[in-house]
């Protein structure tokens, strides 16, 4: 790290409802992914409007602690990482390739981050950065068994040193990532984080994905379809009309703080009008 960095420990756990550090504990590890989810949302406000996203750890902390603002998998995970390692965890970060919506036997690029975290010699998988699929518990990584969350099952299996995340959805156990457990170094965050944003093959690149949990729902917005999706419930779906509606439900949906970029709103309304295109032809 080339500037010295100091986490806001204090300013972080407000955020997320502690008036003071709690203990290392499997308890604690639980409760901060279920609140960090609903507290900082998942959004590609960056690579819709094709501005650089730096994922230095000041950068980082700026963004989502000072101006009201989510972001994606290297810049949630890698402050949420900061944070377990400042409360004593046992915590460090993995790398992986999404492959949500594609081929199982795909190998796209390591676009994905996730943390290791080993609590008494038991590992678990954290990730707070996954969009509308994040998991909201820490996932026991030496179990092939069904593993329930405050929102849908998951289960991990292994194969050839390779581990695949699924999750139970509609009745279908569907693919989430593949990871390994090889060692990451900051280096990877930049060139990941580097690719997504500004790749031309990137699914985020010119998008808006924005996500966010609560207690029994989750919060999508695709373009200008916006979602609810509560437990056990159908999906309830609004396809939003124009720049105006976006951007008001990103501010009273999701909470976030627009940025502010004189392209926002022509963004949207191209993105809206290309979306509606494709749904026509």
């Amino acid at each position: 790290m080339s500037e010295r960095f100091t986490l806001d420990l204090d300013g972080y756990l407000k955020r997320l409802g502690y008036s003071a550090p709690p203990p290392a504990t499997l308890e604690t590890l639980r409760e901060l992914q279920l609140r960090h989810t609903a507290e900082f949302p998942f959004e590609t406000l960056a690579t819709l409007l094709r501005t650089p996203v730096h994922v230095d750890p000041h950068t980082v902390q700026e963004k989502l602690l000072r101006q009201g603002r989510g972001g994606y998998c290297y810049e949630l995970n890698q402050l949420f990482l900061l944070l377990l390692q400042a409360l004593g965890f046992d915590a460090r970060a993995l790398t992986g390739r999404v492959l949500l919506g594609g081929p199982e036997d795909a190998r796209p690029a390591r676009t994905h981050m996730l943390i290791l975290v080993t609590l008494e010699g038991v590992r678990y998988i954290v990730d707070v950065g996954f969009g509308g699929m994040v998991p909201t518990a820490p996932l026991l990584l030496d179990s092939e068994a069904q593993q329930q969350t405050p929102h849908e099952p998951y289960r991990l299996s292994l194969a050839g040193g390779t581990y695949t995340l699924r999750a139970l959805v509609l009745d279908s156990w569907r693919v989430m990532y593949v990871f390994d457990l090889q060692e990451v170094a900051e280096i990877d965050y930049t060139v990941g984080s580097w690719y997504v944003s500004t790749h031309p093959d990137s699914p985020f690149l010119g998008q808006l994905r924005v996500a966010r949990t609560g207690r029994g729902l989750r919060k999508t917005l695709n373009a200008g379809s916006f979602a609810v999706h509560r437990m056990g419930q159908p999906s309830e779906r609004v396809e939003l009309p124009d720049a105006a509606a976006v951007l008001d439900v990103l501010r009273n949906e999701f909470a976030i703080r627009l940025p502010d970029h004189p392209q926002l709103h022509s963004s949207i309304e191209r993105l809206l009008a290309e979306t509606a295109g494709k749904s026509s032809a």
